[in-house]
């Protein structure tokens, strides 16, 4: 089979990865790249780290509005469909990149496998909501990481085509996990294991209001605890926009730093007390590797984290971070939600089930 991946962000990096590995395996894989994420430390070292093969194609398309930027990427995705004609289109997750995948490949009758289908949010402000229902009512085939992903689609009309796989970041995760040096990486940023919490915002609508930024700005700096911040690139353009990076700087038990390889974020978070977040992504793997989690949003649409204690919504509310935070704590129990680490094998052999056979 001619299997065409599209990939464009950090979070697709990392679920790509064990679904490209199992691919190549017996078929032929076009990785396209639409360039979402652009420069190296979101995009270029997630490539070399997790051992991706470089994209075929770089669209090169960069940052922009939603709508421009999905726009740019239809039309080269379009003729790009047209010359490979490939058996099948891989699409993952939740970005624009997912939408204009979709949205190209159905458009040309060929058949679209998402991974990481079936989640909600139920919140239709988000524009990753949109693109998630958007996908999947394109998708032929739509390969769920958890049953609640299974059930909102079957409450969606979606029946046909429905595989649940299991998450493919466990995959990743569990892959990865003692690929960097733990006691270096805490070293490199003077930390103690189990003395620190981990913190990432990005979520454009964090980001982009300056009420809601202050706000997790304030709760992170009034917590009294060592916090490593990895801050992504918008985010540290925001927070200079709106000029509230020295209440940053001025506590020093608040250390922003620029992005970190996956190896090194997967170290800084194993070894944390707690993780404060607005990332999907790092809400599994807080997860995954039994870190109690604040999720600064109001909804998630990873609930099974939420249900079994390990994490609580706390919106960007800072006397709710905070209270949330100092509330930290393991729950006893810790069942297996997202699989056995073994999704990508699932997802091609649903694929091939499907659209095609090994050659």
């Amino acid at each position: 089979m001619r299997v065409l991946s599209i990939v464009g962000a950090r979070p697709q990096f990392i679920k790509a990865a064990p679904v490209s590995r199992a691919l190549r395996d017996h078929h032929v894989e076009i990785l396209v790249h639409t360039g979402q994420h652009y420069d190296h430390a979101m995009s270029d070292v997630f490539f070399e780290e997790l051992g991706i093969p470089k994209p075929d194609v770089n669209l090169g398309v960069g940052s922009g509005p939603h709508g421009q930027q999905t726009a740019e990427m239809l039309a080269p995705l379009e003729k790009l469909l047209l010359e490979e004609r490939p058996d099948c289109v891989i699409v993952y997750g939740d970005t624009n990149t997912t939408l204009a995948g979709a949205l190209a490949a159905s458009k040309l009758d060929i058949p679209v496998a998402h991974v990481e289908a079936g989640l909600r949010s139920f919140d239709r402000r988000m524009p990753e909501e949109i693109n998630r229902v958007v996908s999947d009512h394109l998708s032929r085939l739509l390969l769920c990481p958890t049953p609640a992903a299974v059930n909102n689609l079957r409450a969606e009309g979606l029946v046909e085509g429905v595989e649940l796989v299991g998450d493919v970041m466990l995959d990743t995760a569990l892959y990865q996990t003692g690929m960097a040096d733990e006691a270096q990486v805490l070293s490199s940023f003077d930390l103690t294991a189990g003395e620190y919490l981990l913190a990432t915002v990005h979520r454009a609508g964090n980001t982009d209001s300056p009420e809601r930024l202050t706000a997790i700005v304030d709760a992170l700096t009034s917590l009294g605890r060592t916090v490593i911040w990895p801050v992504h690139p918008r985010t540290a353009k925001m927070l200079a926009h709106y000029g509230i990076e020295d209440r940053v700087v001025a506590r020093g038990d608040v250390r922003s730093v620029t992005p970190v390889g996956y190896g090194a974020l997967l170290a800084l978070l194993r070894n944390a007390a707690g993780v404060l977040t607005d990332s999907g992504g790092m809400q599994k793997e807080a997860y995954f590797f039994s870190v109690p989690c604040v999720t600064l949003r109001e909804e998630t649409e990873w609930v099974e984290t939420v249900e079994t204690g390990w994490n609580v919504l706390a919106g960007a509310d800072a006397a709710a971070i905070v209270a949330a935070a100092e509330r930290l704590a393991r729950p006893a129990k810790h069942p297996d939600l997202y699989g056995d680490g073994h999704a990508a094998d699932r997802v091609v052999a649903a694929i091939e089930s499907h659209f095609g056979k090994r050659s």
